[in-house]
């Protein structure tokens, strides 16, 4: 059985409805048509079951293609300066997002904003985001769901105060979108730009504790 995320319930039972309504009521070719975008939700809405790895350091929160790596003082959160790593989503990747590392959330926070290609170098601050600010010993980790062109929200389950384990779940991206997460500048960076990683399960990069 597929295992959907509940985002995609609504979208999944809309289109349902509509191709039974449309097989009746228009014909087959535009049933057809419907039942095509209850597919297409089915998959894009799917959230597999990941293995996260032994491997102490910061796991991917997201699916995609790493666009950017670059140092970066982030003045909104962590108010020091920090790594980031930017991944982007197509369509065709999952769109779950999964905690890169055990924490406690500090801080959640909302951002209106534009919706540009979530691509670009300029969506990491101009677009709509949620900021999710994590304590990680003694560490603050940063991560930035952004809303992109045809992403138009950004869903983040958890609220200050709660905990996260290492790959868990802690929200989604409506469609095509990106993720940045902010890691303390001293971390050793496994991936680099053009790399495909999985949430949950690509090594992102070691803590500084295991750079010695």
């Amino acid at each position: 059985m597929i295992k959907i995320a509940p985002e995609g319930y609504p979208f999944v039972g809309f289109f349902a409805v509509a191709s039974a309504v449309a097989l009746f009521a228009v014909g087959l070719h535009a049933a057809a048509v419907l039942f095509a975008l209850v597919l297409f939700m089915l998959f894009f809405f799917r959230d597999p079951e990941r293995h996260v790895p032994p491997d102490k350091g910061f796991i991917s929160p997201a699916d995609g293609r790493v666009v950017s790596i670059a140092p970066q003082y982030e003045r909104d959160h962590l108010k020091t300066n920090a790594l980031r790593i930017s991944i982007f989503m197509s369509p065709f990747n999952v769109h779950v997002n999964r905690s890169p590392c055990d924490g406690e959330v500090l801080a959640v926070k909302h951002t209106p904003g534009s919706f540009k290609a979530a691509f670009k170098e300029s969506a990491s601050l101009k677009n709509e985001n949620t900021a999710m600010l994590l304590k990680n010993g003694s560490d603050n980790i940063l991560v930035r769901q952004v809303a992109g062109f045809l992403a138009r929200r950004t869903v983040c389950r958890v609220r200050p105060g709660s905990t996260l384990k290492r790959g868990e779940r802690f929200g989604m991206i409506k469609f095509s979108s990106r993720l940045d997460i902010y890691l303390p500048s001293d971390v050793r960076v496994i991936v680099r730009p053009n790399d495909r990683v999985r949430a949950g399960e690509t090594l992102l990069a070691a803590p500084k504790a295991l750079t010695t």
